[in-house]
């Protein structure tokens, strides 16, 4: 979650301060029921996080990338004002400490807030804003970063210290339910949610970002809101917000804590980290964990229901080792993270989100920027582009090739013809929409596979270079009986799709 990844030093300081394809034929299809093991909807698409990208970076982005690749969504960083910490080089965990809810981040204003979200908008990809509205900023050093001087448990014009929970001492027991959701995660002034004021302030935040066309949000640190209390404030927003706003809740449930992700279903979509978890320990081969196990391994576990959850492979905490711990493969993994999202993408379950990474080194370090703190920009000013210290993870080749993967097959929700080789080789379809062959393995993998797919000549997606006319650069026939063999390099992947067949 965004605030515990500030983690030991951040209570020090507080307790101290007081790809390409061929011509692709466009198919309308039909909704399926969703359960668990299904997909969700087709219109819920691929979620990119751009972390830490600036207002203007991200309506370029919408416009040359995004759309045209087929995103659906873009998640952005808190848009609030925030405290500035620049004794520590400016941390990414300063977006987490609100200090009001004036729209003037190290992101931009609300005038370039309100302009990204038409750009995207008119390109097809909707905004889902990261919404911190358990808590207020625990740093009173500096003013925010619209210039509030603040205190803490005092926000002038905002809240005073009879709107903040009696706790005041950090969370202790995460088996007591109270402890988790009353006190203060790693010494953040936690909110009093229910006081209708705190509500009504709260909700008042969700319908000024929704009237921006901000379609969605991320809700910081559900877990530690009472279920009941968040729902107050969620119908607040949906009363006075049409259409209803996506939402979807940050609570992390390993299963062994008092706080339940199922008390969270009726207010909205989940985040399972359950999920990035299971598919990091078998990509990571973790003890005898292997890919070869997930299908079985996924089916069984206790994870959200398909169409309520959203799905990762890592995510800003757990790049950084925080969140709750587990093994997640992240952009450092190089070849590995790129298999682990093609499964992701590929795999029918939940609503899946890229992570899009800086390239960091402290795991407290910021985006990058200058000495003063200005974000350093992708496009203009700064021109830095991709590959280097913006990672950008959701342009590679492999990423946009399964963007395009995952629409054309959303209409099947079940895998078909799983194949594995008893470990990091597997293989499975989606009926007669779609195939992919993953290959974790150090050695090539040739072999003959059994699919659904109709007879003809499909462009291979990740591998396939297009020509000028449209044409396919690697074509895989696919025989009268549904059957194709081919060679899969080590540490790569092959996916093939209905709506990438060769025209004859």
């Amino acid at each position: 979650m965004g605030i515990r990844a500030s983690g030991w030093r951040l209570w020090l300081l507080t307790a101290a301060l007081l790809l390409g394809g061929c011509r692709w034929a466009a198919e309308a299809e039909s909704l399926h029921e969703a359960s668990p093991q299904e997909v969700s909807p087709p219109e819920a698409g691929v979620i990119v996080h751009l972390f830490e990208w600036t207002w203007p970076d991200i309506a370029q982005e919408c416009e040359q990338v995004l759309g045209p690749r087929g995103y659906h969504a873009v998640q952005i960083s808190p848009p609030q004002e925030h405290v500035i910490v620049p004794e520590l080089g400016f941390p990414w965990w300063q977006r987490y400490q609100p200090v009001s809810y004036q729209l003037i981040s190290r992101s931009g204003d609300r005038a370039q807030l309100a302009d990204m979200v038409q750009r995207c908008q008119a390109v097809g990809v909707d905004i889902y804003a990261d919404a911190v509205i358990n808590h207020m900023a625990a740093m009173d050093t500096e003013p925010g970063s619209a210039g509030t001087t603040f205190r803490r448990y005092d926000y002038p014009g905002l809240y005073s210290s009879e709107d903040f929970n009696r706790c005041q001492q950090p969370i202790s027991d995460y088996q007591d339910a109270d402890n988790v959701t009353q006190c203060e995660l790693v010494g953040l002034p936690d909110l009093n949610t229910a006081l209708p004021q705190v509500q009504t302030q709260l909700a008042d935040y969700l319908v000024d970002l929704a009237s921006l066309g901000i379609a969605g949000f991320r809700i910081d640190a559900a877990k530690h809101i009472r279920s009941d209390e968040l729902a107050a404030i969620l119908q607040l927003v949906r009363d006075r917000v049409e259409p209803a706003p996506f939402i979807y809740q940050e609570v992390i449930d390993p299963g062994t804590e008092a706080i339940k992700k199922h008390d969270y279903y009726e207010s909205g979509a989940v985040v399972d980290f359950e999920y990035g978890r299971l598919v990091g320990e078998a990509f990571l081969n973790v003890g005898d964990r292997s890919p070869a196990d997930l299908h079985t391994v996924l089916s069984s576990a206790d994870l959200v229901p398909s169409q309520q959850a959203v799905v990762f492979i890592d995510n800003h905490d757990k790049q950084r080792g925080h969140g709750g711990g587990g093994d997640y493969v992240t952009y450092q993994d190089g070849d590995l993270h790129t298999l682990s999202m093609v499964f992701m993408l590929a795999y029918p379950y939940g609503q899946p989100r890229i992570m899009s990474s800086y390239a960091f080194e402290t795991s407290e370090q910021g985006p990058p920027a200058t000495a003063t703190g200005r974000t350093r920009t992708v496009y203009p000013p700064d021109r830095l582009g991709c590959g280097g210290e913006w990672v950008c993870e959701h342009r590679q080749p492999a990423m946009t090739a399964m963007v395009d993967f995952r629409a054309a097959t959303q209409a099947q929700p079940m895998v078909t013809d799983w194949w594995s080789h008893g470990g990091n080789q597997i293989a499975f379809g989606r009926g007669d929409r779609g195939f992919v062959v993953i290959n974790r393995a150090s050695t090539t993998l040739t072999h003959t596979f059994q699919t659904q797919l109709p007879a003809g000549d499909y462009c291979e997606l990740m591998s396939a270079e297009i020509s000028a006319t449209g044409d396919c650069d690697r074509v895989i026939r696919v025989d009268e009986t549904g059957q194709f063999r081919t060679t899969v390099a080590a540490m790569s992947a092959i996916a093939l799709h209905h709506a990438a067949r060769a025209e004859e």
